[in-house]
């Protein structure tokens, strides 16, 4: 039987530990792979599975998000679907910010509009992976659960991170943990032998299944958990918990390249694998397409370069660079001479205005992108940055603590802040 699926994406907090990168934005808006941003991953997931009513749950750091979403999302009046942004908002009884996912989720019930039978899909805003929630939601009618849980398996190493959780052979999930730190809690809670079997894992490593933040609940089940627990702000650490042992709970095991992209470390490398020969994540499915905003740029121009294993972007000048595993967004202007290794390059949200910039002393700015003579390495360099000529930027043996000149060094890597001005002859 044909159900209702009420899509929700989760917008996240206040993203701090992937911080710079969301001083400006939310975390579901961080550009990604040279011309999408991080919430065209889950969006693409839904419609690809024939998914198209989708709320998108975000309260910091918006505009750019709206922006991205009205832009790129415009469905024809006779399809039906959509994707709305909700945000926090003032209401009669009062109004909060969101406390967590699950507070998010009551705090708009009024607005989907759900019956007992329909289905809620909860996903995560900053997460890179394909999966056919097609399937998932086909496994949960199938098993009649009232909650099917997405999980993957991870090493015991990087078990206290996730929510973990025993799963029988029949799939139904026994017990869940909320990122356990005790080392006997996550030993107990490895995986048998026989789920291990399906799983292209190496026999010799020890792992847990953990969950990847991706629920389906029966309507009825959600709302009266909402309601009961009027308390409860998170689906992880108490929703979930709670609703063990009363409710049918089962596990969808998938087996893919799934990512968190919960840090830089984490997106920086998620980004740079992109440029491998076989990425672990596929851009180029043509049956299942990665959509985003169509921007309409010219073709980019290379001249004289070097490249190697580089993603380039639209509209983009590039003038004899030697450019080696790079991501280059739109609209990226690079000086001649300059060498780019280990570098994400977000691009630009226009073309450079005819009215150069001023920079705090009142001297003329740098153009948008990079200039002439420039060595950068091991950085990401954030939209509209001005980078002037004969600059070096490389992290390596810096201070980790290291904060000013619009550029902040985390997890070893130099990030430049969006709109910042680096001036000509800097050196880092």
């Amino acid at each position: 039987m044909k159900k209702r699926v009420i899509s929700i994406i989760m917008g996240g907090g206040r993203g701090t530990r992937l911080s710079p990168l969301t001083k400006l934005r939310c975390k579901p808006a961080v550009p990604l792979g040279g011309k999408y941003r991080l919430v065209d991953i889950p969006i693409s997931n839904c419609l690809n599975s024939g998914l198209n009513e989708i709320y998108l749950l975000s309260q910091f750091n918006t505009a750019s998000l709206h922006k991205h979403i009205q832009n790129a999302y415009k469905f024809d009046n006779f399809g039906g679907g959509f994707v709305d942004i909700l945000s926090a908002e003032q209401k009669e009884t009062g109004g909060n910010w969101y406390q967590g996912t699950a507070d998010a989720v009551r705090q708009n019930i009024i607005h989907f509009g759900a019956k007992p039978d329909d289905l809620f899909l909860i996903l995560s805003g900053d997460q890179l992976y394909r999966m056919d929630f097609d399937d998932v939601i086909r496994q949960h009618l199938a098993t009649e659960a009232d909650i099917t849980i997405a999980a993957t398996p991870v090493s015991t190493l990087l078990a206290p991170d996730f929510g973990l959780m025993r799963v029988q052979d029949d799939l139904t999930i026994s017990e869940f943990v909320e990122k356990p730190q005790e080392e006997e809690v996550i030993q107990s809670l490895t995986l048998s032998s026989k789920l291990l079997e399906g799983l292209d894992k190496p026999a010799d490593a020890q792992y847990c299944l953990a969950s990847m933040g991706i629920y389906v609940f029966k309507a009825k089940c959600i709302l009266d958990a909402l309601e009961d627990q009027s308390e409860a702000d998170d689906f992880g650490k108490e929703i979930i918990p709670h609703l063990l042992g009363t409710s049918k709970m089962c596990s969808y095991l998938f087996d893919g390249y799934w990512e968190d992209i919960g840090t830089v470390h984490a997106f920086f490398e998620a980004n740079l694998k992109l440029t491998d020969l076989v990425p672990p994540f596929d851009f180029f499915d043509e049956n299942k397409p990665i959509y985003g905003l169509n921007s309409y740029l010219p073709a980019s121009k290379l001249i004289s370069c070097q490249a190697e294993n580089i993603i380039l972007g639209e509209g983009c000048m590039l003038d004899r660079v030697t450019a080696k595993r790079c991501v280059i967004g739109d609209r990226a202007k690079i000086g001649h001479d300059t060498t780019l290794e280990n570098v994400i390059m977000m691009g630009s949200d226009q073309v450079d205005p005819d009215h150069p910039e001023l920079d705090d002393a009142g001297d003329e700015a740098p153009s948008i992108g990079i200039g002439a003579n420039c060595e950068i390495r091991n950085a990401i360099i954030d939209k509209n940055a001005r980078i002037g000529d004969n600059v070096k930027i490389d992290p390596a043996g810096k201070n980790h603590n290291y904060t000013k000149n619009g550029i902040v060094i985390k997890d070893g890597i130099a990030v430049v802040i969006k709109n910042s001005i680096i001036p000509s002859g800097f050196r880092l």
